[in-house]
């Protein structure tokens, strides 16, 4: 199952670097993961300060 990322994010982009497929992208005041591409490897969980992607 894709993760998500919910409104804590903080917007500081530390999830998109880490992410092996590049499905993490800013988007409209936080950033966002495309469901169709994520692999559900829980890199983006492990680097985010707040916690913000969470297994949907």
């Amino acid at each position: 199952m894709a993760y998500v990322i919910s409104d804590e994010c903080l917007n500081c982009g530390a999830c998109e670097a880490e992410c092996p497929v590049s499905a993490i992208s800013a988007g409209d005041g936080k950033y966002v993961i495309d469901a169709d591409t994520c692999i559900s490897c829980g890199a983006c969980e492990g680097v985010c300060p707040v916690g913000a992607p969470k297994e949907a």
